[in-house]
């Protein structure tokens, strides 16, 4: 079936549900009913909230409507009547939408009792709809405005296929189970407490260690690759993003202004303002150019609570920031080189697919010059070409201040997460005024590039916890190995051990609790660590350890220098398996 009919599909199972739910709740007003990429929704103004049980009332009352067989009927009807039907009726919304409807008619569809405001289109019959399921209950507000009525939105999907349903039901429960909020409270890496505030992250200390990780990691690898580590304050004065622009163009994302002694300053949303004036401290040849810049540089970002979801939408953040200050004839190269930095770093956390754009120019809003514009994409198309990875092109999906390149990675379940950006700036180069000295004497302007390889770190652990579904690679997990013994006459020999494993390194706990082996076993299990080391007095007398690893896999009995030197074989970073 084409993507068309699909969503002729949805929209109709929008239209049914809301006839459904008029029905059974008569009080309740009804807003708008799209279909969307997975399914449909529909929004409902109802003083009482909807609850799981009120789903599966709604879902028995739309199978009633199927198989009645109700045609979906469309006819047109004068603007001014229909408003007096709606207000009649007390369906405030739909008086509010037809009344922003250009033209003197509006289009009307009419299933059984049902009347709607539609442009439609929709099946021929509510008959047509046959493999459909409700899903879940979320607020939202009315235009999406907060000041406005809070409304209940209803999700469902719908398929041509009882496989296809089938099918799409499976993945939302693999979902489910690797929901990375779910995940980060079994596993204890974190959490967010309402008196603290929305979208800012608590790091518990496996988490906080998770984090440490790949931040190590990180520094290292771009040390590796040529660059200078920076470290920049979390306020600054409002003066800086004034000039930098984001105080004109980005304010509604910003947080209101501090008074330091009656100077306003603002907590940042940005590095990079910082970044160019570290650059602008002393006067650079072309010889030192490119000059790199990284920081794990922590901004805040204003976002309505609404919108905020665990880590991969929150309020403070920690970028994985970098500025390269470039000659313009090696704009090409340096592009490809952050390319394929940003494709070595996703392969080392284990992603290998990806999905590739070009964005280019926006139609209306931009700074530069359009030959300039043409210069940049050209060198920027080239340094692609030479990945020969294939790419798309995003038409006038440039940000306002220069042409970029994002990189999108494929999960373990083919959902695809925004990661790597590689983004050229005409604007800020020019706003700070930085300079570089030619091979004549004269002073010249640089290009900028502005790069994220992993996006912002409470995203990326998101992003890596639903991959592994928690069960994260060995040189990543915060516990590697657990020991637990049978019994008290092993405690000396396991706290040796435990010291022996964390003298080399390896990352363990100690779990010599007064409880039944099983039952050590099976709770470490659920913390999903890699290696439980199972100490009897058979591994004491030979010192040794009997090792499970994740996945119920029984790897006997083995020396304990040879379990360490398994350990540190694969903990080595980019061995993302057992």
């Amino acid at each position: 079936m084409t993507n068309n009919s699909l969503e002729t599909l949805r929209h109709s199972a929008a239209h049914i549900m809301a006839a459904a739910v008029t029905e059974l709740f008569p009080q309740t007003k009804v807003a708008i009913g799209p279909s969307i990429e997975n399914g449909f929704y529909y929004d409902f103004y109802r003083k009482e909230p909807f609850t799981t049980s009120d789903l599966e009332k709604i879902e028995a009352k739309m199978q009633k409507i199927i198989e009645a067989n109700y045609p979906f009927k469309c006819f047109s009807m004068p603007k001014e009547e229909a408003i007096k039907d709606f207000n009649q009726k007390e369906e405030k919304y739909k008086v509010e939408i037809a009344s922003q409807i250009d033209g003197d008619t509006v289009t009307i569809y009419k299933s059984g009792n049902f009347i709607d405001l539609c442009k439609g289109p929709h099946l021929k019959s509510t008959g047509g709809l046959k493999y459909f399921k409700l899903l879940s209950v979320a607020g939202a507000y009315w235009r999406g405005d907060s000041s406005r009525d809070q409304l209940q939105r209803i999700y469902g999907t719908a398929f041509f296929t009882k496989e296809d349903l089938a099918d799409y039901l499976k993945k939302i429960e693999e979902t489910q189970k690797r929901d990375h909020r779910k995940l980060g409270k079994d596993l204890d890496l974190f959490s967010i407490n309402e008196l603290i505030g929305g979208g800012l992250v608590l790091w518990h200390p496996k988490g906080a260690l998770l984090r440490d990780i790949i931040e190590s990691y990180w520094k290292k690898f771009h040390i590796e690759n040529g660059y200078e580590l920076l470290l920049t304050p979390h306020i600054a004065s409002e003066e800086l993003f004034r000039i930098s622009g984001h105080l004109q163009t980005y304010s509604e994302n910003m947080y209101s202004s501090i008074d330091i002694e009656n100077k306003p300053y603002r907590v940042k949303p940005m590095n990079c303002p910082m970044h160019l004036m570290i650059y602008k401290i002393k006067l650079h040849s072309y010889r030192e150019l490119p000059i790199r810049y990284a920081e794990l540089g922590t901004v805040y970002r204003f976002e309505k609570s609404g919108v905020l979801h665990g880590l991969l939408r929150v309020r403070g953040f920690t970028q994985d920031d970098g500025h390269v200050i470039v000659l313009p004839e090696q704009l090409e190269e340096e592009m490809l080189r952050v390319f394929n930095m940003a494709v070595d770093c996703l392969k080392t956390f284990g992603f290998k697919e990806y999905k590739i754009y070009l964005a280019t120019r926006p139609e209306k809003k931009y700074v530069g010059e359009i030959q300039d514009w043409q210069k940049a994409q050209s060198s920027i198309e080239n340094a692609l070409k030479k990945t020969g990875y294939e790419y798309e092109v995003d038409e006038g999906g440039g940000a306002f201040y220069g042409p970029k390149i994002d990189i999108k990675i494929k999960d373990a379940i083919g959902r695809f997460w925004q990661c790597s950006t590689i983004q050229f700036d005409f604007n800020l180069a020019e706003r700070f005024d930085i300079s570089y000295v030619d091979s004549s004497g004269k002073k010249k302007r640089p290009y900028m590039i502005h790069r994220a390889l992993l996006g912002s770190l409470e995203r990326f652990v998101g992003v890596l916890l639903e991959h592994y579904a928690g069960a994260l690679p060995l040189w990543l997990s915060p516990i590697q190995v657990a020991i637990a013994n049978i019994n008290e006459e092993q405690e000396t020999y396991c706290k040796d051990l435990f010291q022996k494993l964390k003298q080399n390194g390896i990352r363990a706990i100690l779990d010599d609790r007064n409880e039944k082996i099983g039952h050590k076993i099976r709770e470490n299990v659920i913390q999903k660590i890699p290696y439980i080391a199972v100490i009897g007095n058979k591994e004491q007398s030979t010192n040794s350890v009997a090792i499970r690893a994740r996945g119920n896999k029984d790897l006997g009995v083995m020396p304990v220098d040879t379990f360490i030197a398994l350990i540190k074989e694969k903990s080595m970073p980019g061995i993302n398996e057992l």
